[in-house]
């Protein structure tokens, strides 16, 4: 998927930088070989496509265990995990999943819920450091809409959520009515899907996080069928690599596309919908990642919280230089402080 979803027909993506000492053993990888010279052997790259797929094989053996359990029906009525959500939906849809499709949605769903949402998460801090303007547009929005720190309960554009608020405490007798309550109204309320939905340009902030560091830099497709493509010949069978960030670099539907601009997806120029296809973090087609929705309203979350309750400043002398493989990433990490507001 953009966060996380393509090249299952081409098999495991990597290099995968996964490590040595304890996975080589949990993966049973030799160790080096006595009087080979330090340095000497596979690539580095090819020793992380090594270890890769081990790793989805340990992965898949025990995904097979779990998936048996589930399929024999011994699985809990009260506590449902990830399995048990997609074979009810299935199931609800008069569909069935193979095991072979649940180990690979499964394995899709570990990396879309982690590397990649981490990924995400530490370019959208970074882009909101560069970009202070961006920052206090996003408060004003949250502002508006009764959700920005030090937001006063009787503030007449918060007015509509405040109701909206007390009327979900009312009927849930989960959340009690408590003086605490009321003064955590300053900071980020009782949060719906619906309320989160109406930020619009939260939605264009994390839109634009997304084009300008993809977490992924690209997939892979299988060609079903050989055809031409601006005068080459791709033959059937081929797996052809396209690049998610070369894309977001070049596609014509973008108006300076080395800038860091939110308004481009905003209902005044919704570049994105020129093209199919020029916006593609999350793969296109019917291939493209499952969890968009999720990963979007995640990355939206962390930025009402951060937005709302606390401001922050570069650690280090100089922003990190950015590294694309295995997925986007600060080489060396970014450093950051927060300051509660």
């Amino acid at each position: 998927m953009g966060l996380g979803a393509e090249g299952r027909e081409a098999g495991a993506r990597g290099p995968w930088r996964l490590g040595a000492g304890c996975l080589d053993r949990e993966l049973g990888v030799p160790k080096r070989e006595a009087g080979v010279p330090e340095g000497r052997g596979p690539a580095p790259c090819i020793r992380g496509l090594e270890l890769g797929i081990r790793a989805r094989e340990v992965l898949h053996l025990h995904m097979e265990q779990i998936i048996q359990e589930k399929l024999a029906g011994r699985r809990s009525e009260e506590v449902m995990d990830a399995f048990d959500y997609m074979l009810s939906s299935a199931q609800d849809q008069g569909q069935s999943l193979s095991p072979q499709e649940l180990k690979e949605m499964a394995v899709e769903l570990i990396f879309a819920a982690h590397s990649t949402t981490a990924s995400a998460s530490t370019s959208l801090i970074l882009q909101l450091l560069r970009h202070p303007a961006v920052v206090e547009q996003a408060r004003a929005e949250l502002h508006a809409h009764g959700l920005g720190s030090r937001c006063p309960a009787t503030q007449t554009s918060g007015t509509q959520d405040r109701l909206d608020l007390d009327r979900t405490l009312d009927q849930t007798p989960d959340l009690e009515r408590t003086p605490d309550r009321d003064r955590a109204w300053g900071a980020v309320p009782y949060l719906t899907m619906e309320r989160l939905g109406r930020l619009q340009y939260l939605d264009c902030v994390v839109k634009e996080v997304l084009r300008i560091l993809p977490p992924v830099s690209g997939g892979y497709r299988t060609a079903l069928q050989t055809f031409e493509l601006d005068g080459y010949q791709i033959p059937k069978g081929w797996s052809v690599m396209y690049s998610i960030r070369d894309t977001h670099e070049t596609a014509a539907a973008f108006q300076s596309p080395e800038a860091f601009d939110p308004a481009r997806f905003g209902p005044a120029r919704s570049e994105s919908k020129a093209d199919r296809f020029s916006y593609v973090p999350f793969g296109g087609g019917v291939r493209r990642c499952v969890g968009q929705e999720l990963a979007r309203a995640v990355l939206k979350t962390l930025a009402l919280e951060l937005l709302s309750s606390a401001t922050w400043s570069l650690a280090s002398d100089a922003f990190p230089r950015m590294q694309t493989v295995p997925i986007v990433h600060p080489v060396n990490g970014l450093h950051v402080r927060f300051q509660s507001l």
